[in-house]
Parts: structure tokens; C-alpha cells; sequence
């Protein structure tokens, strides 16, 4: 095979022009639960406190409380002694302690609910729940076995599957709610 001058020229073009292509494939941005307190510290939540999301995708708790620190613990018994409010076979996450403008950042590989918490305000009904792709690998909700030294308040916090589903994304007084700062589409 014979390589010509005019061979050269079109692979040399090839490559720069491969260089001045903008990245087609990026990384998904995360979507953001945002973790808030009233001025005197007595009212704390996440916003939101219902998401829902796909395989693969990612999320950000961001600290925004000035007067608190804060966790996103799942429920799961490898973490503080909790019941497991997730899938089996699935990888708890604990963010630690996220001081005001701190955050955390966890990826959700597999299907299901996962339910979490704030180690410090769980009593105070700081919960909340994701839903990533179907409903599906709910066993511990079906069976009640999660519900064991949950507080009430916590338990009367958590957003139903259906409206997490139906609106993508349930603020604390169950309205859709939406995504601050960059811009998410939700699918």
C-alpha cells in the first residue's frame, strides 16, 4: 500500500479536528438534595425529601443549613444498629458529618427505595426517601421488617412511592419541587 502525501494530510486533519471537538459524552450532572434548617435551628428537612432517579445516577446533599450539622445516613444495619429500609445486596452510604456548605456525593447503581436519614435529626422527622428506576426490591417494605426502631415522626415523614413516581421530585409539604442551580432533566 502506497501512502501518499494526500493520506497523511487527511489522518493529520482527522486528528485535529477530533481535538476541537467538544465532549459528546459527559458525566451526569448530580441531582441535588439540599439539606435546610429554620432561623432558630428547631424546624430541619431535606429538600426534597422524594426523589426519584435512574440506574447509574447520582446525588449531591449539599449542607445549606447555617446553624447545623448534618448526615445522609441510609437505613441499613451495618450503620448505627438501623433497620434496613433499601435492597439487600446493596451498598449502604453514610456522608458523615456535613458542616454548613459541605456536601456528599453517592451514586445509586441498582433498582429500588432507599429511605436515609440525618444521624443528629432523625427524631425530628429528617428522613428521606429515592426511588431509582422502578419500585421494584421493596422486600422491606412489603414486610414491615423496616419499620423496627424507626421514631414515629420519622416514619410520618417519608413521601408515598406513587407521588415520588408521579412528580420526580416531593418537597416537604408534598410539592413538586424544583431542581436549584443547574439544570436537570428529569426522566
Amino acid at each position: 500500500m502506497n501512502i501518499t502525501r494526500r493520506h497523511l494530510i487527511g489522518l493529520g486533519g482527522g486528528a485535529a479536528a477530533l481535538l476541537t471537538m467538544p465532549a459528546i459524552i459527559r458525566a451526569a450532572e448530580p441531582f441535588d438534595i439540599v439539606m435546610q434548617g429554620g432561623k432558630n435551628g428547631g424546624h430541619v428537612w431535606f429538600d426534597p425529601i422524594g426523589l426519584h432517579i435512574q440506574p447509574g445516577d447520582s446525588v449531591r446533599w449539599i449542607n445549606m443549613d447555617k446553624g447545623n450539622s448534618h448526615t445522609a445516613t441510609a437505613y441499613h444495619p451495618s450503620l448505627f444498629d438501623h433497620p434496613r429500609r433499601m435492597p439487600r445486596n446493596t451498598k449502604p452510604w453514610d456522608s458523615d458529618y456535613l458542616l454548613p456548605g459541605e456536601s456528599f456525593v453517592f451514586t445509586f447503581s441498582k433498582p429500588g427505595i432507599y429511605d436515609y436519614y440525618c444521624i443528629p435529626h432523625e427524631a425530628a422527622g429528617m428522613v428521606g426517601r429515592i426511588v431509582v428506576g422502578s419500585a421494584r426490591n421493596a422486600d422491606w417494605l412489603r414486610s414491615g421488617t423496616g419499620d423496627k426502631g424507626v421514631p414515629e415522626a420519622a416514619l410520618n415523614m417519608f413521601p408515598g412511592i406513587d407521588a415520588i413516581l408521579g412528580m420526580g421530585r416531593v418537597s416537604i409539604d408534598g410539592t413538586e419541587t424544583q431542581q436549584g442551580g443547574a439544570a436537570h432533566a428529569h426522566s
